[in-house]
């Protein structure tokens, strides 16, 4: 180790570095002592023989930890100086101070070699082109990285020794405080304990994160705050998916004590920066499980269930979830020909569940076919009927105390709210009584917080009368006895969603193959029942658009026959003759239109009635285009009659004709453009 006599007149020409470094802000709030002995390497620098100006301080990275130089604007500063030749001496300390990485402590000393930069800490001078000095302080760095993993390790095992007897203390979710003791207890505010409760019971009810988001729409939801001014307060906001998710993921709602659900992990990124990230282990993996060590919100059982309907409802892993849509079958139909998923469709409005996957990637079979999902869909849905068991009535008041809980916790959430506006105003009123009356500065904010206190009070009465009132009263309990009894009805209620049907239809079925051919008017569908049986229903697949809307020849004839009567002359014709549509549908006026249309048959000629024409026709009389007519109508100037067909008849009576010539007259536009008439009259 060299002494003070290594420092020479160039290393004095050239900056003397004093770098400073702390760990943590809480290391500069508290140990004063070893900031204040860090700045006072500017005076040890002035002692060797720097000039005050040839000084500089950089202590920019007090607070952060020496672990990776990237972070550290400080650190990455005195690199910068060193490799341009500017330093000629570092104060520190001690070494490690610099860097707690030995790859960051090694190559910051090897520039300081190449640039003839020194080392300056408490025990002397070092001179990094000498071997010895290069050599001592490589084992002041081995030492420094072995007395770390010496402190951490006694640390991490006395932190574990803690956890495993589950006295090692951590910040607590939302629901939880830590009394007197040390013990973890249910808060004791009543409103964040029915926040969180019910939470649990809207994931239960909705059966997706999103649905509990969507069930606290209009409710708030409390939030621990940690660091700041608000360190431990609750505060309430809106509850996002985020933290529902969780809450739901949090074994500590069960009672369980855990340790070591996450562990820290060091990566390295593709342009060589080391990252520290927090991964997420696997319950196998949990070094500390404790069961029943706090009360519970939720039992362990309904967690691990929770877990699985949130596996079921990742999509991004290959999960079928329920979703809206009037196709029962969504997510559970294979295709017989390629045994792929089949997916659903809309193109014309209505289901149809369709293999696609095999026309993308080229594999479509002739079996790869595409039917309409209601058929399938009230086939399954009439086997699945008849194979439930008679006995619902036990599951239908379950359903109506599930439903009177729920609008019970309703309530009693608004109710809570308005419990705690009427105490903030109390508490309010008490602290404006309480000032001076001459303190006006203080008295009129308390003032103001005060009627902000009895706003937001008379807010949350309103909304608990608006709740009250907007809650409808069930059926008496003795109509839901005899509507459970009847299966079919509650099925077929238009109350029941499709999304409820197919809760219904997944609890039962695992999945519904699939199978036709393109000459063959049928589909086997292959039911798998998630008891292990299967079996084969046989559906007739629907006959086309045109075929259903094709009328039986004999009244195709009559209808050729009555050509020249109107359309409801028609109708009357075809129901007297006892005559149907195809799947026993009466004709009615659009049928017998689509007869004409589609089987090329005359529409009779219109006939305008006494005393009126058509449109070409009032054109004909008075030399006028046909569009200059139409413009009169729009404008009001003619009274027209529409008949059921939509078409224009026009009443022209003398008087009539008589103005439409004086308006023509009286426009030198339609003079000029008039040409003789071709049906009597004279202009």
């Amino acid at each position: 180790m060299s002494d003070a006599r290594a420092i020479t007149v160039s290393h004095r020409e050239r900056l003397a570095v004093a770098y400073l470094r702390q760990s943590s802000p809480a290391q500069v709030r508290e140990n004063t002592e070893s900031t204040a002995r860090q700045y006072a390497l500017a005076e040890e620098a002035a002692r060797l023989g720097w000039e005050t100006a040839k000084i500089v301080v950089i202590d920019a990275d007090l607070g952060r930890s020496g672990r990776s130089g990237t972070v550290r604007a400080g650190f990455q500063e005195l690199v910068s100086r060193v490799c341009l030749g500017e330093v000629g001496a570092i104060f520190g300390l001690e070494v490690s101070r610099l860097a707690r990485s030995s790859a960051d402590l090694q190559r910051l000393l090897e520039f300081c070699g190449l640039t003839d930069t020194l080392i300056v800490d408490a025990d002397g001078v070092y001179d990094l082109r000498q071997f010895n000095d290069r050599l001592l302080l490589g084992l002041k760095d081995v030492m420094a990285v072995a007395e770390l993993h010496v402190l951490a390790g006694r640390l991490l095992e006395s932190k574990r020794a803690a956890a495993r007897r589950g006295a090692l203390r951590f910040p607590l979710p939302v629901g939880y405080v830590y009394d007197d003791d040390g013990h973890t207890i249910m808060d004791l505010d009543e409103e964040i304990r029915h926040a969180v409760a019910d939470v649990f019971t809207a994931f239960e009810t909705a059966g997706s994160a999103y649905g509990v988001v969507a069930a606290f729409r209009q409710r708030r939801f409390p939030r621990r705050a940690y660091g700041g001014v608000w360190d431990g307060d609750i505060r309430w906001g809106r509850l996002t998916l985020g933290r529902v998710l969780g809450l739901l993921a949090n074994p500590a709602y069960t009672g369980t004590y855990v340790f070591g659900r996450y562990r820290s992990q060091r990566t390295v990124q593709p342009n060589g920066t080391i990252r520290l990230k927090t991964v997420e282990l696997s319950r196998e993996e949990w070094m500390v499980v404790l069961p029943n060590h706090h009360p519970a919100y939720i039992s362990w059982e309904t967690y691990l269930a929770n877990h699985r309907r949130l596996e079921q409802n990742y999509t991004a892993g290959g999960a079928q979830p329920v979703r809206t849509g009037d196709a029962l079958l969504q997510g559970i139909v294979l295709c017989g020909g390629c045994g792929r998923r089949m997916s659903t469709a809309y193109p014309s409005g209505k289901a149809t569940y369709d293999c696609t996957a095999s026309r993308q990637d080229g594999t479509h079979l002739p079996e790869c076919r595409s039917i309409r999902a209601d058929v399938i869909d009230e086939a399954v849905a009439r086997r699945l009927l008849e194979v439930m068991a008679p006995d619902q009535i036990t599951l239908a008041l379950q359903a109506v105390d599930e439903v009177e809980a729920r609008r019970a916790n309703r309530i009693r959430a608004v109710e809570l709210q308005v419990e705690r506006a009427r105490y903030d105003a109390a508490r309010a009123e008490r602290a404006y009584h309480q000032c001076e009356p001459e303190n006006r500065l203080v008295a009129r904010s308390l003032e103001q917080r005060w009627e902000a206190a009895l706003t937001a009070l008379a807010e949350a009465e309103a909304a608990l009368a608006t709740v009250r009132a907007d809650t409808a009263p069930l059926p008496s309990r003795e109509a839901l006895e005899t509507l459970a009894r009847d299966v079919p009805t509650l099925w077929n209620a238009p109350t029941t969603t499709a999304r409820d049907r197919k809760r219904v239809i997944r609890a039962l079925v695992a999945d519904v193959t699939l199978r036709s051919t393109p000459e063959s008017k049928t589909v086997r569908v292959g039911v798998r029942w998630h008891s292990g049986a299967s079996e084969e229903l046989i559906v007739h697949r629907p006959a086309p658009a045109p075929v259903l809307r094709r009328a039986p020849n004999v009244a195709v004839e009559l209808v050729r026959t009555l050509a020249a009567q109107t359309d409801e002359e028609i109708v009357a014709a075809l129901h007297a003759a006892g005559l149907l549509r195809s799947g026993g549908r009466t004709f009615d006026v659009p049928a017998i239109r689509w007869m004409r249309y589609a089987y090329r048959i005359p529409v009779p000629p219109f006939q305008p009635g006494p005393g009126a024409m058509t449109v070409r026709e009032v054109a004909q009389r008075l030399g006028l285009n046909p569009g200059t007519v139409y413009e009169w109508i729009q404008a009001g100037t003619l009274e027209v009659h529409r008949d059921p067909r939509g078409r224009l008849s026009i009443p022209f009576p003398p008087h009539i004709e008589e103005a439409c010539r004086k308006r023509i007259a009286s426009s030198g536009h339609l003079r000029r453009g008039t040409r003789t008439p071709t049906v009597g009259g004279a202009v």
